[in-house]
């Protein structure tokens, strides 16, 4: 049987090689591809390949199995900077001490993918005698806005393959997770006309007129604080707004002709984030660009989307939530404000939910970690997913 302690030596022998690959998200991906394609064609795995535009950076799908459902364990390849850190050991080199192993992606989510990489042996038997195929999904720039998995679920979907259920890997504590929040970035541009502060009347102020929309954005974070849609199981159980970055202005005795500003917000499932960004944009329209346009037609106000993540909220009646759920015994099911590729799997029509080893307290910090024995609990549930014999 499988240690309740220690990891199988395969999953280690593989976080050890993924921690390894310099993956940062401004460096290629594509040596950790080629060597992780190399080890599951070893295995009998079918290749596909999905490359971003510039062909940097690719995402990978292997197959056992052909035809329709079946299971997709998926995680993502890049991992956060390393830069201005202080790192007790060097963070590309895999180093255990104190029942922990370290290193950059330790937890997030090199742990995980060496979890599914080092029980790649076991998955031709599996789905040859299940009769339904098992797939590894791995993806790049999730750490930047998960601008990968998109990519790869249009080219699954090109290629025929549609999963009935998948797990996505975040640390979770090896908790399931079956719901998190989604979000979107805006960035919004005010042009606006300089004059002389002197002459102020003739100008338009862009600070201002960006000042009174981020001061509407305020008081819809407020009515979401105060009566917004609550959704209990999150640590903050309503949809969150903010204005996080601001630029205008180049001189105290200059009426400033451009403003920019980025503000996002977390929603909970159930909640219509179309409904909210409308009442921005028409009170930017209505209230805010005729006066602006009264001093001069060539002023405005641009919002446009940055990136979005959709939420995630798997049902009970899911397959793969009942089978994490019975495979993590005595664990809660839970819901976290962070989000994860799993949604994009679930807006795709695949049930999926999140559960990993490892804590996000630990991702994307100096020293970063995963207990050896999360690693094991992993083993183990993989094990239990694919119906693998104990060894």
């Amino acid at each position: 049987m499988p240690s309740l302690t220690e990891p199988d030596s395969r999953t280690l022998e593989c976080i050890s090689r993924l921690i390894g690959f310099d993956t940062v998200s401004r460096n290629s991906n594509l040596a950790l591809i080629d060597w992780a394609r190399d080890h599951l064609e070893r295995h009998g795995a079918t290749i596909r390949i999905d490359w971003s535009e510039d062909r940097q950076k690719a995402n990978l799908l292997a197959s056992f199995g052909e035809g329709p459902g079946g299971l997709v364990l998926s995680g993502h390849t890049d991992v956060v900077p390393v830069d201005g850190q202080d790192w007790t050991s060097d963070p590309f080199v895999a180093t255990m001490r104190d029942g922990k192993l370290f290193g950059r992606g330790a937890c997030d989510m090199k742990g995980f993918v060496g979890v599914i990489l080092g029980h790649v042996p076991d998955y031709s038997a599996a789905a040859a005698a299940r009769l339904e195929p098992i797939h590894v999904a791995l993806s790049y720039d999730e750490e930047v806005g998960c601008l990968g998995i998109p990519r790869l679920i249009a080219a699954m979907r090109q290629w025929g393959i549609k999963p009935s259920g998948c797990l996505v890997g975040e640390p979770t504590l090896m908790q399931p997770v079956c719901a998190h929040k989604g979000g979107e970035v805006y960035r919004c541009r005010v042009t606006g006309k300089a004059a002389h502060s002197s002459l102020a009347p003739t100008a338009v102020n862009a600070v201002e007129y960006a000042a009174r929309l981020i001061a509407l954005i305020q008081s819809l974070a407020d009515y979401e604080r105060r009566s917004g849609l609550r959704v209990e199981g999150f640590d903050v159980p309503h949809t969150t707004i903010s204005a996080n970055i601001f630029r205008g202005g180049n001189g105290a005795n200059i009426i400033p002709a451009s403003a920019e500003f980025m503000f996002e917000f977390r929603y909970v499932p159930g909640y219509d984030p179309q409904a909210l960004i409308a009442k921005i944009r028409r009170f930017a329209a209505e209230e805010l660009e005729p006066a602006m346009r009264a001093v001069d037609a060539r002023t405005g106000i641009e919002i446009s989307l940055v990136n979005a993540i959709p939420a995630l909220d798997a049902k009970e009646g899911d397959a793969i939530f009942r089978r994490i759920r019975d495979l993590t015994p005595g664990e809660p099911v839970t819901k976290v404000s962070y989000g994860t590729e799993a949604s994009f799997f679930q807006e795709a029509g695949i049930p999926a939910m999140v559960c990993g080893p490892g804590s996000i307290a630990q991702a994307h910090k100096a020293d970063e970690y995963v207990a050896l024995e999360q690693l094991a609990r992993c083993d183990r549930l993989i094990d239990g997913l694919i119906g693998a014999a104990a060894r």
